[in-house]
């Protein structure tokens, strides 16, 4: 199967090509979306041999992801990973995430940061507690760590996903779709790195109420 790695990227010129050298042995192609940053993102991704995508400016990891995930379909690729520009998420986890997948045993597969002893920080857990339950309210299904961006999708899902909206609360979004949809889904344990700056970069506690309103809100509307 032909696997592509999708990473959404707003102003990550110091993390992204390690990112990108990290992920590449496990895949065929990583293409980077380039979320109207201004600092050298684009090309430090280039540097780094990803397919770089541009956004002239800003608009939201929802709407990065999207246009990753056309950017897969037109390129003909089977199965599509997504994970974030900022270093977090450990590379060496996406055979665990794909197996499921390459198995036929899942359409979509979530990682779950909690699934393994990392050193979560307190906040980080209630963030992702209050995540878990929106999303269950807006969706009916329970997911361990519904706002990770640690994901893949397999051929079905791949082809059928849509993302209409453009912030962080896509990730609540697929797993709507998942429920939709009807896709068999998997959950794997992966490492975390956290650091100063990836806890500097994670939403805020005001955002993050944002954020569920919308989700609930659109819930009801659709």
């Amino acid at each position: 199967m032909k696997i592509v790695a999708v990473i959404p990227a707003y102003n990550e010129v110091t993390r992204i090509a390690n990112v990108v050298n990290q992920a590449r042995p496990y895949v065929e192609s990583v293409v980077v979306i380039n979320d109207g940053s201004t600092d050298g993102t684009e090309a430090a991704a280039k540097t780094a041999g990803a397919l770089v995508i541009s956004h002239a400016e800003n608009c939201g990891a929802g709407a990065a992801t999207m246009t990753g995930i056309s950017a897969a379909r037109a390129m003909g690729a089977d199965v599509l990973i997504t994970l974030d520009a900022d270093g977090q998420h450990d590379p060496r986890d996406i055979p665990a995430l794909l197996k499921p997948v390459t198995d036929n045993l899942a359409d979509i597969v979530f990682a779950n940061r909690f699934g393994q002893r990392n050193r979560i920080p307190f906040i980080r857990r209630l963030f992702n507690g209050i995540g878990n339950f929106v999303t269950f309210a807006a969706t009916g299904r329970w997911v361990s760590d519904s706002q990770c961006g640690f994901k893949v999708l397999g051929p079905r899902a791949l082809a059928e996903v849509e993302l209409r909206m453009s912030g962080f609360e896509f990730c609540t979004e697929i797993v709507r779709e998942s429920v939709q949809h009807r896709w068999r889904t998997a959950e794997v344990p992966i490492k975390v790195i956290y650091s100063e700056y990836t806890l500097a970069k994670g939403q805020s506690f005001a955002h993050g109420v944002k954020t569920a309103l919308k989700i609930l809100l659109r819930s009801f509307l659709r």
